[in-house]
């Protein structure tokens, strides 16, 4: 029995470029659905922050947000976004998305997405639980079920799971699209990369032997 073709794509909902890319995976899961499964790997940008992000630090970040709106045509809500205290810690948000992942897989990349926009179009601060109780709201999933989840020891376990998982499988930068199949592991993109450019590489490999 062929062993079944893996997307696996390694992001985090607060990486830029991962945000600039969500367009590009909605293609990539729209146009192969019926050819190969994709899965989420949360990498952990920033997990585990504990200090307020400094000035230089905000001003670096939004660079790179420039660059990525400029590039993508992803909305960014720019003025007043990570005001003075504000900590990135990715873990919270990574955590949420593995909560909710649990409770129904379905709704595992519309929470991605929405956790995303939220934080780069809308302004919200994704860290704070309250906020990623009300995305699950929206995507049907009642606050307290989702909190139940969240806080579990299980889903901190899952969450560091992931990120232990991204490291071992040598991925440093995100968006990282791995494809798999019988034949191994094939890089097919580090970095950001529009689906025009991707399409080729996926088609490829898709048809070459598994």
């Amino acid at each position: 029995m062929t062993a079944p073709r893996i997307l696996w794509y390694f992001a985090d909902p607060m990486c830029s470029w991962c945000w600039g890319f969500a367009p590009v995976i909605g293609a990539i899961k729209e146009a192969y659905a019926d050819q190969v499964k994709v899965a989420l790997l949360l990498g952990g940008l920033r997990p585990g922050t504990t200090e307020p992000m400094t000035a230089a630090l905000r001003e670096e970040i939004l660079h790179h947000w420039h660059q990525v709106h400029r590039r993508t045509g992803q909305p960014f809500a720019f003025e007043e976004a990570m005001p003075g205290g504000f900590v990135y810690d990715t873990e919270p948000p990574s955590r949420a998305v593995v909560a909710v992942a649990e409770i129904n897989p379905e709704q595992t990349f519309p929470y991605f997405n929405s956790v995303q926009a939220a934080f780069y179009a809308h302004r919200q601060d994704v860290t704070q639980i309250q906020v990623l109780a009300a995305l699950a709201e929206v995507h049907h999933i009642a606050a307290p079920q989702f909190l139940e989840r969240f806080h579990s020891d299980a889903v901190r376990a899952r969450t560091r799971r992931h990120f232990e998982q991204t490291q071992q499988a040598g991925v440093r930068g995100f968006p990282t699209l791995l494809g798999q199949d019988a034949s191994g592991i094939l890089l097919l993109t580090h970095g950001y990369r529009a689906f025009e450019e991707l399409r080729p590489e996926i088609e490829a490999w898709l048809t070459r032997p598994a």
